[in-house]
């Protein structure tokens, strides 16, 4: 059966990291994020291991303790990028900021944390750690592509891995499993989601070498 381009495309151009609209009343339905998980099964890993696993966090007592972590490393690092963003007369990016620093301040009010996880570690090797987080980030991206097209909104975060230890004590996470992110996962305010600004293409590929302008 073909694909419907229009379609595929909008999903891919509308998925947005969701912060400012999400619908912190409603509740998600298991069965939702069980769907999501399942299709992001259908991503690539690598040597097709399939080694991922997901802590689905519903819990409001364990949603305020991984909110309150996140604060305590996001809060400064948000307002000195804002700082250095606002001097840059970047305005774009200020706005991101603001609207980061409202998650920060909102998140254990997102109906579900998602935490996917991977067993093992990553190499101590820097490269060859990219290799290990590269077999789960594609079955993250797929399960954000699938919530959106269920109506829901989701931001794939990172910052609470600065305190990766605090969070799996919290979650009772093993020490041979690690954490490769935090979503917030809720119903959004509203359908209509707009493609980004972005360059075109033709301003950041290069054919066959590396040929800046």
């Amino acid at each position: 059966m073909p694909l419907h381009l229009e379609c595929a495309d909008e999903l891919l151009s509308t998925t947005r990291a969701v912060r400012k609209r999400l619908d912190f009343s409603r509740p998600v339905p298991r069965e939702l994020i069980l769907d999501c998980i399942r299709l992001s099964q259908q991503a690539p890993t690598g040597s097709n291991r399939q080694t991922w696993r997901w802590i689905v966090v519903t819990d409001p007592g364990q949603r305020r303790a991984l909110a309150d972590l996140y604060r305590s490393v996001a809060t400064s690092y948000f307002e000195e990028s804002r700082a250095t963003a606002q001097a840059a007369g970047q305005d774009q990016t200020v706005r991101v900021y603001d609207s980061a620093q409202y998650l920060a301040d909102h998140l254990q009010e997102a109906p579900v944390h998602v935490i996917p996880c991977l067993l093992g570690s990553p190499p101590e090797e820097g490269r060859a750690s990219a290799g290990f987080f590269a077999s789960i980030y594609p079955a993250i991206w797929s399960f954000c592509l699938a919530a959106r097209a269920r109506g829901l909104g989701t931001t794939l975060t990172t910052l609470h891995l600065r305190c990766a230890a605090d969070a799996a004590a919290i979650l009772g996470v093993p020490e041979d499993v690690t954490q490769a992110a935090l979503i917030p996962v809720a119903y959004t305010i509203g359908e209509g989601f707009s493609p980004s600004q972005r360059p075109p293409p033709e301003s950041i590929t290069y054919w066959d070498r590396w040929t800046p302008s």
